[in-house]
Formats: structure tokens, C-alpha cells, sequence
């Protein structure tokens, strides 16, 4: 058998042995498209009120029910490279708005499948990308112009304002059971709502960026719940508004019904000792635990008697109480510790009727510091008065079975609200918080840009529509790249009608027919079937979700059309391929 190999030459004598080279437009461009295509067609199914949940399990067996497309997107630990540029694009829209982020994955999917017909027909992906920019600048002026009147001057502590741009957000998460309007204010008493802006809750019930007119109990408990939670820890400066200050706990059993919002914070632990509730009280807060301190060195005690055993136990025990003492002096009503609380320490603070609390998260232990304006220290030591918090109320509670501790504080000072959901199931409750944290982050939102657009399908049609007649203005190849990208806008109506079971094309046709006749604020109303005047009924969106989703939508869609080649230094796994050129000759 004689041997030979080879030598390699191109791209192979720079790289190691078992590299993979993709180029041109079949073999990285078309083949980035079609991943990319998947992942859009996994999270467009669920957009809107009638989008499917999708059940997903991670590489940790943790399951997920959800429609959540950020939940979904991240949960799925995607390989390709290309489709993780749009898991990017919407982990950036879920960073910088917290809600939208299926609008702008399942968006730079249809630009996409979009561009691989345009390449197919013969241009350059270097055109398309021109055109595309074209298109999404052209975009965010026509998406100005919409921007309704007045809109920008808001109240962000006045209910309706903020009901009216919220419930978008918090309603595509869940779609709940129905109830008449007579039921739903007999059930409500969490909050007082003016009689309008409950008829218009009741009445509207939206999806993800989009509306259909529904009659929803969750949806006014939702909105209730984060409205009364938001305005409550809304800092002077709206701008400055922290969306950690809401808070979530998840407690089994009773229902959205038996939800309640409160001033303070809810641990889900009991408290240490026998002491249950206190009012009014001054908080000591310790990180090191409470309990006997060990020396920073070891040393080695000789005891000859029983009677040196007995005086070195009373010397322990009388150091103990000495601190107790002090901290019981010092006005402390409550000490919390970071750590352990010894048998001892606890044995003194029932003495001196101290009530004790336990909370091992540090993170949960500087937003209780932030509800009650404590200072944390080190050890167990005498607090000076400027170290100590206050409480109107700590209380031990039973919930659903659940025993919890309810910090309260409605006077100054505090700044953490928190929303104690009730459901039958985990799944239920992570699908209702993941529906408030949309909702916290669209208050958040707003309180950076109150201005609204239409909603209900109502400004994608418009933008469609305007972007095709500027397309026709153009003289160069790229108008065929802009007339694409306004096409891509039909999806949205598109998805939505076909998730609700309705004939899509003769929903598209009618809004372009209402759009063209210049009703421009014109949308869906999925519950009929038909196409209404969405002002008339305050659908609107937020202007500041639609703008980036947009824009990342777009700029994902750019990057992945600037890629030619793929390299792959190393091997994806398996067996290392043969080198190229080696062969064996008898």
C-alpha cells in the first residue's frame, strides 16, 4: 500500500484540520434565511389574543407553557448562528422596552423570507440592505406623523392615562373567562375606578400590540393590580422609575379573584419565634446573622471544674443578652437577620419582646432595606437611630395554606409594592407574572415617552400603505428591496386573523380599502370578524414599542443579509472529518 497526501491549498492551508467553510448564496446567505425563517414561524403563531401557547422544556427538564416569545426565544437555546441574531434582537427589545419583542423576531423573519425571493430573482443582498434602509428611515417618519395629538402630554399618576397604555401589553399574555360588566364591578373592590375607564376595561380587550373588542375579568384584575402598584411607587421624577419596586409573590391555590396589591413587601417565610405581628415598630436589619460572633483567631480554653464550665456559659449567655439588650434599647421593635438566628439570641429577643425575621436572598434583603430605610449592618451590635427603619405593620399571614410575612408601610419612606398572585397551578402563576412584568415595563415606558399610534393592526396597514406609494418614487433597483419591506407589514393583520380563525385576505383587503378611502385609523376587531375605527374605542398602542421593535426587526434582518461565508474553525462535534486531499492508493 503506498501512501500520499496532498498538500492544501485555498482556505484550507490557513485554517486546522476539521474546519467547515460555507460560502456564496445557496450555502450561507439562503441557508441563514431559512433559520432564521424557522425561529419567526415558532413565535408567530403566537401573537395576538388567539395565539397558541408553546410548551417547552430546557436542558434542566423545567417546563414552560407560555406564549411569551421572550420566554420562548431564550428557553429554546438556539444553535444556529444566524437565528441567534434575531434571539438578540429580541432580548435587546425586551431590555430596553420589555414588551414586544415576538413583534420584532417575527417581523425580521418576513423581511427575510422577503429578501431570499428578491435574491432568487436576481439581486444583490448588498441592494436589498440599501433598500431596507431606505425603507425603515422612511418608516420612522411616517411613524411620527402618526403619533395621535396630545397624546404626549400624560399624567402618569392619573388611572385612566395609564390604563389606556397598559392593558395592551398585560392582556397578550392572558385570555381569561368572560363575565358580564355587572359581575365584574360587584367582584372589584381592590380599587376605586372611575365608572368610564371600568366600561372601557371591561369592554377592550387587547392582544400583543394588537386589540379585539372582549369582555375579560383578568384582564381588569391585571391592569387593576399593576395600575394601583405602579402609581404607588412612582418617584417624584416619572423618569426615574424602577421597575424592581413591584414586586411578584406567587402563592398556590384561590384564583386572579383573590389577588390583592400591598404597600410594602411579602416574604414568603414565616417568622422566627413566637411573636407574629407588630405595628408601628423600628427595624434593626443584620447581614451577619443573630447570634454569638467567632473570633477571627482559634484558641484553646481550659476548664478544670464544674464551676469554671457553669461561669463560662453565664459569661456567653450574659454577652448575648447584652446585645439583645442594646438593640431592645436602642427602640428596635424588629430585628432581621441575614443569616442564622441562634437558639440563645432568639431565646433573649422573645424576652424582650423582639419580633425576628429571617432572609437568606441578599437581594431581598436590600429592597426590605429600601421598604423600610434601613441601614444594613455588618454583626450584631447596637444600632445608632439613623441605622434603623420603620414599619406601620409586620404580620404573619395565612395564605392558600401558605404562611407568609406581610411588611406594610404606607407612609414615607417606602418604595416597593407587591402583588400577591393567587392561581391553581405554577404554569398559571409564571404566565400571570410574566403578564406584570410586561405591564411594569410598559409603565416604565411610558413614563419615558407617553405618545401612542393606533393600534389594532391600524398603523401597520398605514405604514404598508405609504411605504408602497414611496417605493414607487424610486428609480434604482432598491425600490423592489422597499416595496418588500411594506409587504412584510401584512403580516401582522395577516397572523392575527389566521390565528383567530378568519379569512386573512379578505381582512387585509378591507383595511387597505378603509386606509385608501383615508380612514387611517382603522383596525381589526378579532371578536366580529370586521374591521372598526380603533380611536373611537381608545385602542392604542405605545409609539415607543413600535419604534424600536422596528428598528431592531430591521437592523437584524440587515446584519444576517451582510453574511457571505461561514467559518467554522473547529468541528461542530462528532468525528473530525478526513483531511482534505488525503487518499490512500493500493
Amino acid at each position: 500500500m503506498v501512501g500520499f497526501s496532498m498538500q492544501p491549498y485555498g482556505i484550507q492551508s490557513m485554517l486546522k484540520e476539521g474546519h467547515r467553510h460555507l460560502s456564496g448564496l445557496d450555502e450561507a446567505v439562503i441557508k441563514n434565511i431559512d433559520a432564521c425563517k424557522q425561529l419567526a414561524v415558532i413565535t408567530r403563531t403566537s401573537l395576538g389574543p388567539n395565539g397558541m401557547n408553546k410548551m417547552v422544556i430546557n436542558h434542566l427538564d423545567k417546563l414552560f407553557v407560555t406564549n411569551d416569545a421572550a420566554t420562548i426565544v431564550n428557553e429554546l437555546e438556539v444553535q444556529h448562528p444566524a437565528a441567534k441574531l434575531l434571539v438578540l434582537a429580541g432580548k435587546a427589545q425586551q431590555e430596553e422596552i420589555g414588551d414586544g419583542a415576538n413583534l420584532t423576531v417575527s417581523f425580521a423573519g418576513e423581511l427575510l423570507q422577503n429578501a431570499e425571493e428578491l435574491i432568487r430573482m436576481g439581486l444583490h443582498p448588498s441592494e436589498i440592505i440599501i433598500g431596507y434602509t431606505k425603507a425603515i428611515n422612511k418608516i420612522i417618519e411616517i411613524l411620527e406623523e402618526m403619533v395621535e395629538t396630545g397624546s404626549e402630554n400624560m399624567n402618569v399618576r392619573d388611572k385612566d392615562e395609564v390604563i389606556t397604555r397598559m392593558r395592551s401589553s398585560v392582556a397578550s399574555k392572558q385570555f381569561g373567562q368572560e363575565e358580564k360588566l355587572c359581575s365584574l364591578i360587584a367582584e372589584v373592590n381592590i380599587w376605586f375606578l372611575l365608572f368610564h375607564a371600568m366600561l372601557y376595561l371591561c369592554s377592550i380587550f387587547l392582544t400583543d400590540g394588537e386589540l379585539s373588542l372582549k369582555t375579560n375579568m383578568q384582564l381588569l384584575f391585571m391592569a387593576t393590580f399593576l395600575l394601583k402598584a405602579c402609581i404607588q411607587v412612582c418617584p417624584k421624577n416619572p423618569a426615574n422609575f424602577n421597575v424592581d419596586n413591584v414586586r411578584v409573590a406567587k402563592l398556590l391555590g384561590g384564583g386572579l379573584n383573590n389577588s390583592l396589591v400591598t404597600r410594602g413587601l411579602v416574604l414568603k417565610s414565616d417568622a422566627v419565634g413566637t411573636i407574629k405581628r407588630m405595628k408601628n415598630a423600628k427595624v434593626a436589619v443584620f447581614v451577619g446573622g443573630v447570634d454569638t460572633t467567632a473570633t477571627e483567631t482559634k484558641g484553646t480554653v481550659l476548664i478544670h471544674s464544674a464551676d469554671q464550665l457553669e461561669s463560662y456559659a453565664k459569661t456567653e449567655e450574659a454577652k448575648v443578652e447584652e446585645l439583645i439588650k442594646a438593640v431592645a434599647d436602642s427602640g428596635a421593635k424588629v430585628i432581621v437577620s441575614g443569616a442564622a438566628v441562634g437558639e440563645m439570641a432568639l431565646h433573649f429577643c422573645e424576652r424582650y419582646k423582639l419580633m425576628v425575621l429571617k432572609i437568606s436572598s441578599k437581594f431581598e434583603l436590600r429592597r426590605f432595606c429600601r421598604t423600610t430605610g434601613a441601614v444594613a449592618l455588618l454583626k450584631l451590635s447596637q444600632p445608632n437611630p439613623d441605622d434603623l427603619g420603620y414599619v406601620d405593620s409586620v404580620s404573619v399571614e395565612e395564605i392558600g395554606g401558605a404562611r407568609v410575612t406581610i411588611v406594610k408601610n404606607e407612609q414615607g419612606g417606602n418604595s416597593i409594592s407587591t402583588v400577591v398572585l393567587r392561581g391553581s397551578t405554577d404554569s398559571i402563576l409564571d404566565d400571570l407574572e410574566r403578564a406584570i412584568d410586561d405591564g411594569v415595563n410598559s409603565y416604565k415606558a411610558m413614563c419615558r415617552d407617553s405618545r401612542t399610534v393606533p393600534g389594532a393592526a391600524a398603523t401597520e396597514i398605514e405604514l404598508a400603505k405609504r411605504l408602497k406609494e414611496f417605493s414607487l418614487k424610486e428609480t434604482g433597483l432598491d425600490q423592489y428591496a422597499i416595496a418588500k419591506f411594506a409587504e412584510s407589514f401584512e403580516m401582522i393583520p395577516k397572523t392575527l386573523a389566521e390565528n383567530a380563525g378568519l379569512n386573512a385576505i379578505e381582512i387585509i383587503s378591507s383595511l387597505y380599502a378603509e386606509h385608501a378611502s383615508g380612514n387611517t385609523k382603522v383596525g381589526i376587531d378579532l371578536e366580529e370578524g370586521a374591521c372598526k375605527d380603533v380611536s373611537a374605542l381608545k385602542i392604542w398602542d405605545l409609539y415607543i414599542t413600535k419604534f424600536f421593535a422596528l428598528k431592531y426587526a430591521a437592523d437584524a434582518a440587515c446584519t444576517v443579509l451582510r453574511v457571505d461565508q461561514i467559518i467554522m474553525a473547529k468541528p461542530a462535534g462528532g468525528p473530525r472529518p478526513p483531511a482534505q486531499g488525503a487518499m490512500d492508493e493500493d
